[in-house]
């Protein structure tokens, strides 16, 4: 069996984001006469070598193919794209190594996904992508996607739920060819990514695009995530969007998204806006809800139209988050006591019609394995038939 470089070892656990303590534990390794992070420094540091189940173990307790511990030496970090976001100060080192994981998995997907387009000659290159520039105007821009969208606004506000409204965009955009997942996890709550962490991923390639949008957000706000990474992609730009909007860039996607969900001139309706803070909830809260978009979008309209002050929106968008949280919680406890949906029903959701029928082809025609199948998927290759099937 071929030699494993302690260094690996250590690497794969740190970009785990585990301690010794916490990776020996997931490992099961330790016993009565040496405690499992011992055992754990004797295989690092180099004085004994890894068996073969041990090292199944730790592919998948650190999230590596197996492959990856005969690797020579810990390859160079991996690509996210451009970092469009503005963390808190400690946020970004505590959440690195799952998002890491997140946007790697992406990564694989698309390549596997574009690799499947070539090889039964359906790799066309999408000339919308990197087609705007931060220099046109933002009205400019939004006409061009909601044109190339076929989107309608009034069809979009007339669906029954927003989750119905999402579905509407993003059957639009996987019309023209992008892939849009919902992600938020490594599949499971222990893994969960929070909107502090990451809202959006953008991959930005002219063939097989790929958008994430965190499902851990609320689903009112799925939507104009969805069109700020549409922005992305027709500026041409792979990277990782936050819940602030400091950066420029951030600015004019959400500016966007924000035009084309909720025009400037309906914004005239809140223009004498007014009241004790209860009416003032009240009134955007239904000025949100007739839109089918959240009272976050409504108030940064408000300060973009300076009708009021950072202060006040981070306040506001303070206190929906904690009656969204409240509601949600709320909503786990019903939905444990009921039981919850079909899970392949559920997971088919998440990765999408577009990307769960081009597999579908793929296996059909011979042109991809069950497990890589799986790995486009996000699932077992032995659930990969049931998924495909799903209604």
């Amino acid at each position: 069996m071929p030699q494993v470089n302690p260094q690996i070892l250590v690497w794969a656990r740190e970009t785990a984001g585990l301690g010794i303590d916490e990776a020996a534990k997931s490992l099961q390794l330790g016993g009565a006469r040496q405690s499992g992070p011992d055992v754990l420094g004797v295989y690092e540091q180099g004085t004994k070598a890894p068996s073969r189940a041990l090292l199944l173990k730790m592919a998948k307790v650190y999230r590596r193919p197996l492959l990856t511990f005969y690797l020579q030496q810990p390859p160079v970090k991996s690509e996210r794209g451009e970092d469009f976001r503005t963390l808190p100060g400690g946020r970004e080192f505590e959440s690195a190594p799952k998002l890491d994981a997140l946007v790697r998995d992406v990564f694989v997907r698309q390549r596997l996904v574009r690799s499947i387009l070539e090889d039964t000659d359906e790799a066309e290159p999408l000339n919308f992508v990197g087609s705007i520039t931060l220099a046109q105007p933002v009205d400019y821009a939004a006409k061009v996607i909601c044109k190339r969208l076929s989107f309608d606004l009034n069809e979009f506000r007339r669906k029954k739920t927003v989750e119905e409204s999402f579905n509407y965009i993003r059957g639009l955009t996987e019309k023209l060819g992008v892939f849009v997942l919902l992600i938020g996890s490594l599949g499971t709550h222990h893994t969960a990514l929070s909107t502090d962490v990451f809202r959006g991923f953008a991959l930005a390639e002219k063939v097989a695009p790929f958008i994430v949008v965190n499902d851990q957000d609320a689903k009112v706000a799925w939507s104009f995530t969805l069109l700020h990474e549409l922005a992305h992609i027709w500026l041409g730009r792979t990277g990782l969007s936050g819940a602030d909007f400091e950066q420029k860039i951030e600015q004019f996607c959400n500016d966007i998204a924000s035009e084309i969900l909720l025009p400037e001139a309906e914004m005239d309706e809140l223009q004498k806006l007014g009241g004790d803070r209860h009416e003032v909830i009240s009134a955007i809260s239904e000025f949100a809800s007739r839109r089918k978009v959240s009272r976050a979008l409504v108030v940064y309209r408000l300060l973009k139209r300076r009708q009021i002050d950072r202060k006040q929106w981070s306040e506001f968008t303070d206190e929906f988050r904690r009656s969204w949280e409240a509601e949600r919680a709320k909503k786990k406890e019903q939905a444990a006591d009921a039981g919850g949906p079909n899970y392949y029903v559920v997971k088919r959701h998440r990765v999408g019609n577009a990307l769960v029928e081009v597999t579908r082809r793929a296996i059909a025609e011979g042109f991809v394995t069950p497990t890589k199948a799986g790995r486009i998927l996000g699932v077992r290759p032995t659930n990969v038939q049931a998924l495909v099937g799903a209604a």
